[in-house]
């Protein structure tokens, strides 16, 4: 059962949906090349932790991207669901599947040391290369 403050969203298609814990508020960007390839740019997220709720895990599948790693994405229309540490369970969602919050604040930058020069956010933010990410989650 879902609680009043749990973030709700949904594929673009509607067959997968997904229920998170709302407890927090905080957007991070991904500027790594994988994300950037998988999206075609930043992956803007929301850390979800381990409490994630699928509906129509049927129309799953998942990406086995690295040692550390996995991606979901909805096989019917594409939509990407999560990145989620395999050893943690600790989900990453795109924040664009959720509904619209007024009290979201984009708050972190990794992978600050792979964004290439084309693009920049005008947001001053905590900014963590992909060596700093990996001492704080990463594989020992």
């Amino acid at each position: 059962m879902s609680k009043p403050d749990d973030l709700k969203g949904q594929c673009l298609c509607g067959a997968i949906r997904i229920t998170a814990s709302g407890e927090s508020n905080a957007v991070g960007a991904c500027h790594c090349k994988t994300c950037r390839r998988w999206g075609g740019g930043p992956f803007m997220e929301i850390d979800c932790g381990q409490a994630v709720r699928i509906d129509g895990e049927e129309h799953l599948s998942v990406f086995n991207s690295s040692d550390w790693a996995e991606r979901g994405f909805c096989r019917n229309c594409g939509t990407h669901l999560f990145y989620r540490l395999k050893e943690s369970g600790q989900h990453m969602v795109p924040i664009g599947l959720f509904e619209d919050r007024d009290d979201l604040v984009f708050e972190r930058q990794v992978f600050i040391d792979e964004k290439p020069a084309y693009y920049h956010f005008g947001n001053k933010t905590k900014e963590m290369t992909g060596a700093e990410i990996f001492a704080m989650f990463g594989p020992d």
